[in-house]
């Protein structure tokens, strides 16, 4: 079995009276995308943030590639590429100075222009738009040259924060078949979404957040669009005695 990439083991953390992660389990195979399913407040937001190290979990263990988020978080970050769900990028400027810009900031490696396009090129961005002023992009596009300052970085695992949320059907499409060739070429994904169609499209496993808990794993393969629809809005009822 494919050694995981992420592995999250009794994580909890929380907020005043809310407690966000309740001890959360889950392993991520290196090369796989995972996509993380679960309502506003599940968890999935807390759950990234503490990968990324901007907070600390009060207990559990989180590890990124072998590295100890909680005991190293700066090496671990160096293991990780964020794409927010708003990417923010400067206007004027076009796809690729943002591109070589970005990765600037976050890197001491002088990277040549050449590979700095073909990572735009990786990322599915129409070669006609590399030069052109950002200010014209679709929110697809920015997306796309943040997976592009994302792989520049040459970071095993990458993880994803809404990434198809407010894109049209075809930009969603794109996005999607980017993100299934980054998994092929060995990349690991994270991706935190409430898109349940989506999430079945591109991963290789899903999970159902709620409460700050797994509730339920999936293999997308096994199920059909309205089969795991049903199942998620099960488990959402069943823990939070709601409709979803």
């Amino acid at each position: 079995m494919t050694e995981a990439a992420l592995e999250l083991i009794g994580l909890r953390k929380r907020f005043g009276d809310h407690e966000a992660l309740t001890g959360l389990d889950l392993k991520v195979p290196g090369g796989t995308c995972y996509a993380l399913l679960g309502p506003n407040g599940a968890g999935k937001t807390t759950t990234l943030n503490i990968l990324l190290g901007f907070i600390a979990a009060d207990a559990g263990t989180a590890r990124v590639d072998g590295v100890d988020v909680l005991a190293e978080p700066a090496r671990a970050r160096t293991r990780i590429a964020y794409i927010p769900e708003q990417v923010q990028l400067y206007p004027r400027l076009s796809g690729f100075e943002n591109l070589e810009y970005f990765h600037g900031l976050g890197s001491r490696e002088d990277t040549a222009a050449r590979r700095l396009r073909d990572c735009l090129r990786q990322a599915g961005l129409d070669e006609a738009a590399w030069d052109r002023r950002v200010a014209g992009y679709s929110k697809g596009m920015r997306q796309k040259v943040g997976i592009a300052i994302a792989l520049a970085r040459r970071a095993p695992v990458m993880l994803l924060d809404e990434p198809t949320s407010g894109l049209d059907p075809q930009a969603a499409w794109e996005l999607n078949n980017s993100l299934r060739s980054l998994a092929e070429q060995g990349v690991t994904m994270l991706m935190a979404t409430h898109d349940l169609f989506r999430a079945r499209e591109v991963a290789s496993r899903i999970g159902i957040l709620v409460n700050g808990r797994l509730q339920q794993e999936i293999d997308p393969a096994e199920v059909a669009g309205p089969e795991l629809e049903a199942r998620y809005l099960q488990e959402v009822q069943r823990v939070l005695g709601v409709q979803a």
